[in-house]
């Protein structure tokens, strides 16, 4: 039982002045229009129409009835075009900042999926390994291994992981592979340039110790990609966030190495941890768009947060 398709008819009935015009309105026959309306009229037990060969006109109860589906209809109308005019409404600029890696097999794809759900939102997606100040830069969001110490930013984490020591199989076989940090300073090591700073220091913890060794790298580089493409060639091994390199280990082009040390550019500390994290700023009025956004990335990025 439909009964808004009955409240459909019925206002056609009424408009067109006609039962046989109704249906040639809406597709109908003269014989299912007229046993539609006897139905709903059994249905309450009221004569709503006063019909002739030539004429029709409301009873009292059918102008009730009327009136009715007139406001009922017309609140649905309202009421669809709000939900298609809220999609439209998500619009304006999106600027969105993360590493290489990141940013090229993660959220790139992320991004186009976004704007096919919301296709009037135009996307900015800076690829950049630096950390950036939010509050200068004009960015609405950055996503960035680690925290930012700005207190006016909001932090979420989107994906657990952590540093790792890595190398192509073709280079292990050539030169060995190291078992402890001392053993790097025989090594071909690749390091990153994070805001103009040679990151050679690097840092190792086990069970036992605590223990940073400088290493003499062989190239350097400040495009975090540009290491990963480095080491999966046989340059040297690299110190990357096991995010950045899950498929190329899962594909055996790289191999992770030394996995009983943890790992880091920096001194281990409660905040120096390797997690994938999303900032932005504290606004009470943020954006729809970039609102929608940040569910849909952290909604993404769920399968890889470890449960705590």
């Amino acid at each position: 039982m439909d009964k808004f398709a009955d409240m459909t008819l019925f206002v056609s009935i009424v408009k067109n002045q006609g039962l046989a015009a109704a249906g040639r309105e809406l597709g109908l026959s003269a014989a299912t229009v007229t046993s539609r309306l006897q139905a709903l009229e059994d249905r309450y037990r009221v004569k709503l129409l006063n019909r002739n060969t030539r004429h029709i006109s409301l009873t009292d109860s059918g102008a009730l009835y009327h009136q009715a589906c007139l406001e009922i209809i017309e609140n649905v109308r309202k009421t669809e075009s709000l939900l298609q005019t809220g999609t439209k409404e998500i619009r304006g600029s999106l600027k969105i900042s993360a590493p290489r890696d990141i940013g090229k097999q993660y959220i790139s794809p992320i991004i186009s999926a976004f704007t096919k759900r919301y296709p009037d939102v135009v996307p900015y997606l800076y690829l950049d390994d630096n950390l950036s100040n939010l509050t200068e830069s004009g960015l609405d969001i950055v996503i960035r291994y680690g925290e930012l110490a700005d207190s006016r930013l909001i932090s979420r984490k989107l994906a657990s992981s952590r540093r790792v020591l890595c190398a192509s199989p073709d280079y292990l076989l050539k030169k060995g592979t190291p078992t402890c940090p001392q053993d790097l300073l025989e090594h071909d090591c690749l390091s990153m340039i994070r805001s103009n700073e040679e990151l050679k220091t690097w840092h190792f913890e086990d069970k036992k110790h605590h223990r940073s060794i400088t290493i003499v790298p062989q190239r350097f580089s400040d495009d975090g990609e540009v290491i990963r493409q480095w080491a999966i060639q046989g340059a040297g091994i690299a110190l990357k966030s096991e995010l950045d390199v899950r498929e190329d280990i899962k594909q055996e082009r790289l191999v992770m190495i030394m996995n009983d040390y943890m790992t880091n550019f920096n001194a281990f500390t409660s905040s120096a941890n390797a997690d994938l994290n999303v900032l932005y700023l504290s606004r009470h009025h943020q954006p729809k768009r970039i609102r929608l956004f940040l569910d849909f990335l952290i909604e993404h990025f769920s399968t890889y947060i470890s449960s705590d």
